[in-house]
């Protein structure tokens, strides 16, 4: 599997995807409808939008909605998992830390 956004004129497949974009931390990021907000950011090359408390990188973990690894804020809700919530065309998405005083 790849995280890579292949253009519909170049799918072997023939997929026709209707492309939407969201923002995330304000930088526009495009994707396709049908997309989780997680594979969205996979596919521009964001492999974590989280930071645990310890400091570590957190990002998709399990993919499925069972661990939290994956959570940010998303239209000013706080800790939605990505993985779970279908990229919607114009969704704001804002990474979080646990790392010390004044975070998320």
């Amino acid at each position: 599997m790849s995280p890579h956004l292949i253009r519909p004129d170049a799918d072997p497949v023939g997929r026709n995807d209707r492309p939407l974009t969201v923002t995330v931390d304000g930088a526009p990021v495009t994707g396709a409808h049908g997309q989780t907000l997680a594979t969205v950011l996979l596919a521009d090359g964001r492999s974590h939008w989280r930071t645990a408390p310890t400091g570590g990188p957190r990002g998709v973990f399990c993919g499925i909605g069972v661990c939290f690894d994956c959570v940010a804020t998303v239209n000013g809700v706080p800790d939605v998992r990505l993985c779970r919530r279908p990229a919607r065309d114009g969704d704001r998405v804002t990474t979080q830390s646990r790392t010390g005083a004044g975070d998320e």
